[in-house]
């Protein structure tokens, strides 16, 4: 089992390695391989049409748009071309357009956040454009300067910043994607492609406090295989997600906990990282997820946040390391599993009260010192942190202020 780890280990390194080389080694005729996409080439245009915006109360996610958005082209024989910032319009394509046949897209999920004195925060966004970098290799999309597009992506924030509710819980949700525009129903490398972000106020996840949610433990169909896609934020993970979410649904549980291998090792749970907050079966109390080595888990801005807190706290072993389905119902029935829950962009953390698996219902603790809590105690603590650092009541270099 440790040969085989090691293994996947190098080869995740190799598999990186390879990905940013390939990220600038596809050939684009010019000396720069960024070609015009600098922030100092940017043009605005501002919108003559404001949009009228909802009170912050009304808001629904993802159904309410800025006034601005942000466009770059990029062309084989050019590459990418000059950043523009213009009204939020839609997109005229031809139907072959290979991103509708092929799914060659990929995307990032971020805020923005109006801090305690007034200005905007930004979290980690460095964080996303990496990652969007590693997807854009995976789809054979030439890369674009990480740094210059966060500046030009700044430019768009500061543009529409009357749109962030100037209230704790509420924010920009920013939605940087890359699509493949070739007019072409072949499959092959992108000679055109497109980078858009488009901005979306958005509430709190939880508008009356945390929520606990039952997850239904899929132990037949899975969300990324070994040496898949899985570690990439592809369009294509996550549309076929629904119909389970659906099946999940027709049991009473709100998400599917995605499991993979003979093992049935946990994966991730709908479209968060999971952790389980346990006594280890050596008597430790210990906070574990899964692992990035294998390739089949999303590397999370939150997850990374959520790790980093929990190892400068010091209050229980922190691990990134495989563990089964079998393992954590083990834990349930014997009493060692404290706390469960998920972690992504748009709730940070989402509290998991129960786990529906091959027809038994388990149920996970929340604050037992708290019976009308909503989360567990960790979990409360790490949203209360990184919601600190968000809206810039504790200093941190992971909020970038603009």
């Amino acid at each position: 089992m440790l040969a085989f780890s090691s293994l996947l280990r190098n080869a995740q390194k190799t598999s990186y390695a390879f990905l940013s080389r390939m990220i600038t080694d596809i050939p684009v005729p010019r000396a720069d391989p960024y070609g015009d996409c600098y922030h100092r080439n940017m043009v605005v245009e501002k919108t003559k049409k404001p949009k009228e915006k909802l009170p912050a109360e009304k808001l629904v996610f993802g159904q309410t748009f800025t006034d601005h958005m942000l466009e770059v082209d990029f062309e084989a024989s050019k590459g990418w071309g000059a950043p523009k910032i213009v009204p939020f319009h839609n997109f005229d394509m031809s139907p072959a357009t290979s991103s509708l046949h092929y799914a060659i897209q990929c995307f990032e999920g971020m805020k923005a956040y109006v801090n305690v004195n007034k200005g905007i925060n930004l979290f980690r966004p460095e964080k996303n454009m990496d990652r969007l970098l590693l997807s854009c290799a995976r789809l054979c999309i030439p890369a674009f300067d990480g740094t210059e597009m966060l500046e030009c992506l700044k430019d768009l924030v500061r543009l529409d910043k009357d749109w962030i509710p100037d209230r704790r819980g509420y924010s920009l949700y920013i939605r940087p994607t890359v699509i493949s525009t070739d007019a072409t129903v072949g499959v092959s490398v992108p000679q055109k492609a497109k980078f858009f972000t488009i901005l979306s106020p958005v509430g709190p996840y939880y508008k009356g406090g945390f929520a606990p949610v039952k997850l239904f433990a899929d132990d037949f169909h899975v969300r990324a295989c070994v040496g898949g896609s899985g570690k990439y934020k592809l369009g294509a993970n996550y549309g076929p997600t629904i119909y389970h979410q659906r099946t999940a649904a027709s049991y009473g549980a709100a998400q599917v906990l995605w499991l993979y291998g003979d093992q049935k090792f946990v994966s991730e749970a709908g479209t968060m990282n999971f952790f389980t907050l346990w006594v280890n079966e050596k008597g430790e109390k210990e906070l574990i997820t899964a692992p990035l080595d294998d390739g089949t888990i999303l590397p999370g801005v939150v997850r990374d946040s959520v790790l980093t807190l929990c190892r400068q706290w010091g209050d229980f072993k922190v691990s990134e390391r495989v563990y089964s389905i079998h393992e954590l119902t083990k834990a349930v029935k014997e009493g060692r599993v404290i706390e469960c829950f998920g972690s992504g962009t748009a709730a940070i953390v989402s509290p998991v009260n129960a786990i529906l698996y091959q027809g038994v219902e388990y149920p996970i603790p929340l604050d037992p010192e708290d019976k009308s809590a909503g989360a567990g105690k960790l979990c409360q603590r790490v949203a209360q942190s990184i919601m600190d650092i968000q809206y810039g009541v504790v200093p941190s270099p992971w909020a970038v202020t603009l």
